[in-house]
């Protein structure tokens, strides 16, 4: 089973790995910092190099361990083979964008649903916008407005994001059931990872908790890092589903 780094540190960009399994143009490695597509969040990209190859990664899945889809570079033929020692390499730039765009979602999702009492049912990020589905019949312009004034205060206010596990027994006795929807997940699953926002830098205490909620994705360490907030516009997807969609700088 691929160990996945990526869950415990979202800043390393380059680490070694050993291929366990090797089938047709995927490998399986014993551990990775690369994020398998999922919660609406892409694959990361990048390369595996060992001493007489390179291949680009192209995709990253995770069904009952992590496969990495790879394509050869130059004169590289076929897949690294089991037991070889690799190096990956992160595609830091799309990495970076998934994690300040991942973190914009949550302060949107943590706003829609404290503000207007919309929650989000759905969301896709890029490496360019994101957009959200909420529970909602319609926003307003003024709404749209307000929502991207409250974002970018949350922004400004540098509040820090922390991830840790959880007992999932604990988490759905103590945790918000409508930020956390750990109702939708398997009941197989008995640990979760909560990605929280805390309150704004100086702040204390559990009360200035922005937000806490069950994600496996990767985040930044703190809100100042997510940068301006523009809202570009919004889009019914049926009865009482509103898309919000925004860029950052």
């Amino acid at each position: 089973m691929t160990e996945p780094r990526y869950l415990t540190d979202s800043t390393a960009r380059q680490f070694e790995a050993t291929v366990e399994r090797a089938l047709d143009d995927r490998v399986v490695l014993d551990a990775t910092l690369f994020y398998p597509e999922g919660g609406g969040q892409p694959a990361d990209q990048g390369t595996l190099t060992t001493d007489d190859g390179r291949w680009r990664v192209v995709d990253v899945q995770k069904n009952d361990t992590v496969y990495h889809e790879l394509d050869p570079v130059g004169e590289t033929e076929g897949l690294p083979a089991v037991g070889t020692t690799v190096t990956g390499d992160l595609d830091w730039e799309r990495r970076h964008a998934h994690m300040r765009y991942h973190t914009a979602q949550h302060l949107l999702s943590a706003l829609l649903l404290t503000e207007f009492d919309a929650p989000t049912v759905g969301n896709q990020l890029t490496t360019e916008y994101a957009r959200l589905d909420a529970g909602y019949d319609r926003f307003t312009d003024e709404d749209l407005a307000r929502i991207e004034s409250r974002m970018n205060d949350l922004v400004a206010e540098e509040r820090p994001v922390e991830w840790y596990t959880m007992d999932r027994a604990e988490a759905e006795a103590s945790l918000d059931p409508e930020r956390t929807r750990i109702d939708l997940l398997p009941a197989s699953i008995d640990e979760l990872r909560i990605v929280e926002v805390g309150g704004p830098t100086g702040g204390s205490g559990d009360d200035d908790v922005y937000d806490r909620t069950a994600c496996a994705g990767t985040h930044v360490a703190n809100t100042a890092e997510v940068g301006d907030v523009t809202v570009t516009g919004r889009a019914t997807q049926g009865s009482g589903k509103e898309r919000v969609t925004f860029e950052l700088e």
